[in-house]
């Protein structure tokens, strides 16, 4: 069978390394495989299925430092995973038997306990193989690991579910909800752990969560799946009619051919791996400075990354060598692509660019160039507008606290503060809520936009990080856990007495750990401002997965939807709400948001304020398109997420009521919490469509944003009339 389209010019910076114990894992692993029942008589392979595919090759690529032991016993875990993924897809996709393929998935977590000595009695080849792993695996790693690498392993298994109600529903997923399902499914946050084991290089648990690291290892996940990906299109999509292939999705979502689909695939990939370097380079050195590391941490944080880059190549190396792929022509380097013209509206030549071509769009941005208004598409938004009608007293008196609080002595001031009209954004988001609830969340509005547009202009002009994370110390020390009232005593400036004021109102009603979920949603919100002003100090436009999963936090979402679900805490089950689907919905609605967001916004930051966070330029220096073609393309990711959302409301809430036996009242509860969601989408379309913020005479005016009050605008303007302006500028 022909090839479908002809492979890329991969990144592949670093040589690939074989391990001199391969040909040792071939026979152990052979022999393993065969004990545990997944050869001869298991209907799924034979002894030359498992040579030709060749794991022990893989493992050899991939850990090419380990020793015969480590190597033997990874390989035996990838020979499990790959066994897995047939044997689920022969079972209970071809067959599309969801209930079938969830009783067999509910099983394997009882074979990873925090015991390894407590194993029930493992039924098939499955469960035999991932017992003998855990007892194997376990005894030399800490606790921490163990969590770690148990939570992946299920979502890896769990999430086969997802593929196949996607398979059942004949739907294939929109970019943003693929790359997030596919790290999942795909398992190389999995691969990731066993870095960690094959490295002898685990990652401290006080900085396994933080950004940097959460980062090396998703960008390591999404390389690995897309270099899959296009290495599985031809066997995936055209042989076992997969959906969930990022060659298909990009095809579908883009309206390209197969071929431009590949390239572009090929191109995220590259941006991913150039921001595992950023990362790796940038954010890892200053946070072992920051969480104190030992040099003995210090060099296992290194030995892993280390780790991930040799997985990279490795695994490249092993995709252009085994059976299992389409490959032809490929052993010994990838090909380049020249001359190939496509006949759609894309045209790949155009957009999809060399490697390095790419890294330099992102850090050659010219600022402030003359872009004229915003282009808006139409949004057939669906859900109607409810109104709070509480609206003009909570405007009132939330802009009269904004001037108690001293938010309106610098950057704005009381005529900007009332054409922005946060209260009205707060009034749709929740339109059932008293005057008391209306003005406080009117007041948390002002506080994370005054923060939003304080940051960038205070500490970003002047590229001043260091005064930025200490200003950012201070707001947590305003939001004190044990007594929220405490933290107005530690606030000395306007921004951290509002602070404390929120905070004490809001956490001090509240129990014990729904505190601590909005501790942890600001303190998101509070990070993510911090990255933004790292990516302004390197002046680089964002990766664009990077830039959509912080653009979440940026925005306030997680702060936005746990103050929603918080509502509901009563009613329904805390576990419930970290499912997959309700992330899904979340996300969702979360991206809508931002996306639009950025689209109103688009000439005040591009043109203004010389902004590099902006969804429509992150796909115009991606896609090195021009303007309105980026328009075009975030309208259909926002219409994407959109029906993503109605496609999980219809099809996966049904299956979560009865995953978790909600009864009617359960079911009310969490359809509110749906309404909720909706309300707050119709809420903040209307606040955009109808505030002195975002039109072009309010840009040029200095109505909507604070920058054109403030002196000149460029790259080498320093922030000191900005700080003599604000009289303290918080250090």
């Amino acid at each position: 069978m022909p090839q479908p389209f002809v492979m890329p010019d991969f990144y592949v910076p670093h040589p690939a390394r074989l391990n001199p114990h391969v040909e040792a894992a071939r026979t152990h692993t052979r022999a393993w495989a065969r004990e545990r029942g997944m050869l001869e008589g298991s209907g799924i392979w034979e002894e030359h299925d498992l040579d030709s595919h060749d794991y022990a090759l893989l493992c050899a690529y991939t850990h090419p430092d380990c020793g015969e032991d480590a190597l033997n016993l990874v390989t035996d875990w990838y020979t499990w995973v790959f066994f897995f993924d047939d044997h689920f897809l022969e079972v209970f996709k071809r067959t599309q038997d969801r209930a079938g393929g969830k009783a067999y998935l509910d099983r394997l977590p009882l074979f990873m306990p925090a015991d390894p000595a407590d194993l029930p009695e493992p039924a098939n080849p499955v469960e035999a193989g991932l017992a003998d792993l855990w007892r194997r695996t376990v005894p030399a790693m800490s606790e921490g690991w163990r969590k770690r690498f148990a939570e992946a392993t299920e979502h890896l298994l769990y999430e086969s579910l997802w593929e196949l109600d996607n398979i059942n529903e004949g739907r294939v997923a929109n970019p943003v909800e693929y790359i997030e399902m596919r790290r999942k499914v795909g398992g190389a946050p999995w691969s990731a752990g066993l870095v960690e084991y094959a490295a002898g290089a685990e990652v401290p648990d006080r900085v396994a969560r933080s950004r940097p690291l959460c980062v090396l290892r998703d960008t390591f996940s999404d390389a690995v799946h897309l270099r899959n990906d296009l290495f599985s299109y031809q066997r995936e999509v055209e042989e076992e009619g997969e959906n969930s292939n990022g060659v298909l999705v990009l095809e579908r979502f883009l309206g390209c051919t197969t071929q431009e689909a590949a390239n572009a695939v090929n191109d995220l990939l590259t941006s991913r791996l150039q921001q595992f370097e950023n990362t790796a380079l940038t954010e890892v050195p200053p946070l072992a400075v920051e969480k104190g590391l030992t040099p003995e941490e210090c060099a296992a944080v290194a030995a892993y990354a280390k780790g991930l880059q040799d997985w990279q190549s490795g695994g490249h190396e092993w995709h252009m060598r085994s059976s299992r792929y389409m490959n032809e022509g490929m052993v010994g380097g990838s090909p380049r692509l020249d001359g190939i013209i496509g006949t759609s509206a894309l045209d790949v030549r155009n957009l999809f660019g060399r490697p390095e071509a790419s890294r330099l769009r992102t850090l050659t941005h010219v600022p402030h160039r003359h872009v004229g208004p915003s282009l808006l598409p139409e949004f057939d938004l669906p859900y109607p507008l409810a109104l709070s009608p509480h609206h003009a007293e909570a405007k009132r008196r939330s802009e009269d606290w904004a001037e108690r609080m001293g938010l309106l002595d610098g950057i704005w001031d009381r005529p900007m503060l009332e054409g922005f009209d946060l209260a009205l954004c707060a009034a749709g988001l929740d339109p059932d809520a008293t005057p008391e609830e209306l003005e406080l969340s009117s007041e948390w509005l002002i506080w994370g936009t005054y923060g939003d547009d304080h940051y960038p202009l205070v500490f970003g002009r002047s590229r001043d990080l260091a005064g930025a994370k200490e200003q950012t110390e201070r707001f947590r020390a305003c939001m004190p856990l044990e007594d929220p009232a405490l933290g107005a005593e530690r606030a000395v400036n306007p921004m951290e007495r509002s602070l404390a004021d929120l905070w004490a109102r809001t956490a001090g009603p509240m129990p014990p750990e729904a505190r601590g979920q909005l501790r942890y949603a600001l303190d998101a919100m509070l990070e993510s401002w911090l990255w933004e002003l790292h990516n302004q100090a390197q002046h680089r436009v964002p990766d664009p997965v990077d830039y959509i999963e912080m653009r979440r936090s940026t925005f306030g979402s997680e702060l936005t939807t746990l103050l929603c679900r918080l509502r509901h805490a009563d009613a329904l089950p805390a576990a419930l709400h970290r499912t997959g689907t309700v992330r899904a919905l979340e996300r969702s609605v979360m991206d809508y948001a931002t996306l639009l967001n950025d689209l109103f916004s688009y000439q005040k930051e591009i043109e203004v304020e010389g902004e590099v966070h902006n969804g429509v330029l992150v796909l115009q220096k991606f896609f090195d398109c021009d303007y309105p073609t980026a328009v075009a393309m975030v309208d259909g990711l926002m219409r994407g997420r959109l029906r993503q959302y109605e496609h999980v409301k219809k099809h996966e809430v049904p299956l979560l009521y009865e995953d978790f036996g909600l009864d009617g009242e359960g079911r009310a509860a969490f359809g509110a919490y749906l309404r909720e969601l909706e309300d707050w989408l119709a809420g903040i379309l209307n606040w955009h469509r109808n505030v002195r913020r975002y039109r072009a005479e309010d840009v040029r005016s200095g109505a909507g944003t604070p920058l054109l009050r403030h002196g000149p605008k460029g790259l080498g303007t320093s922030a000191a009339r900005v700080a003599e302006l604000l009289g303290s500028a918080p250090r």
